[in-house]
């Protein structure tokens, strides 16, 4: 064939500070915000974590992605405009492994992620906090209220994953369960991806299980919210429900979404989110 048939690229236009009518706004915030750098918390004895963080009032917000997402996800960008308009606080992260953190994920366990966590508060932030959690974040958020009762003020669960990846390969027939120890990996069925699996490691689901929290009482006595997707094809709902029927806290409000899927990342769901953490902060700041 003749030579192949290439546009020149185009020229780099400024950001400009227009606001036509319709989307040029979104797409200045669009812009900006790809422009919003991205900072690492360097740490002696582990990987460095990225982060990206909005200064403001208390209480903060911290959003806590799920397995294998990262810190750039719908949810997380729209609770960081949401905290930016009201100028309160916020964080959003990269766990270990994830992202841009540094690190191989292939590495990474449920408490290294949880250690990630741990280190966010303990050195990005100073007083309360409300964890947002989605899926497996759902189920560090428990772990750091536990670790940091003081720091951590109120949590909001998406889809919370608690126990999830254990209680999926304990349901597994016996023969299967020996046949992944001795393979040592494990394909995981999930609908997040294209190839319909993740590939998890026999040592990442033994290490897991010492973080499980369903089989006791949850020692977590701050304000809960947990949104659920009846729709869910990855999490069933009915952890959200264990998890409110474990922790100790009384001021716990469960929220199911009957058309919610796994991701709760359309328009509707995030305004639920949005407005659920708006709640709380109210909340949080009447009682100071």
């Amino acid at each position: 064939g003749g030579p192949a048939l290439t546009a020149d690229p185009l020229p780099p236009r400024p950001c400009r500070r227009f606001t036509p009518a319709g989307g040029g706004r979104r797409l200045l915030l669009l812009v900006c915000r790809l422009k919003s750098s991205v900072s690492f918390l360097t740490r002696p004895d582990r990987p460095n974590i990225a982060y990206q963080k909005l200064k403001g009032r208390n209480p903060g917000v911290i959003f806590l992605p799920g397995f294998n997402s990262n810190m750039n996800g719908q949810k997380a960008t729209a609770l960081e405009d949401f905290c930016k308009s009201l100028g309160h606080a916020f964080i959003r992260f990269d766990y270990t492994g994830c992202g841009s953190s540094d690190g191989k994920f292939e590495e990474c366990t449920i408490g290294k992620w949880r250690k990630d966590v741990l280190s966010i508060l303990d050195e990005l932030t100073d007083g309360p906090q409300i964890l947002v959690g989605s899926s497996m974040g759902g189920w560090l958020m428990l772990h750091a209220a536990i670790a940091r009762p003081d720091k951590v003020a109120a949590l909001v669960g998406v889809a919370v994953a608690a126990d999830h990846v254990v209680t999926t390969f304990k349901r597994l027939p016996i023969e299967a369960q020996k046949e992944i120890e001795e393979k040592g990996e494990w394909k995981y069925q999930t609908k997040q991806n294209e190839e319909g699996y993740y590939s998890l490691t026999y040592d990442f689901i033994r290490e897991a299980e010492n973080h499980c929290v369903l089989n006791s009482p949850i020692p977590v006595t701050c304000p809960i919210r947990l949104i659920h997707g009846m729709k869910d094809g990855d999490v069933p709902w009915e952890i959200s429900m264990q998890v409110a029927d474990r922790v100790l806290s009384k001021d716990v409000d469960v929220i199911l979404r009957k058309i919610g899927q796994h991701r709760m990342s359309d328009k509707e769901d995030t305004k639920l989110l949005v407005n659920t953490v708006d709640d709380l902060i109210d909340k949080l700041s009447t009682v100071a």
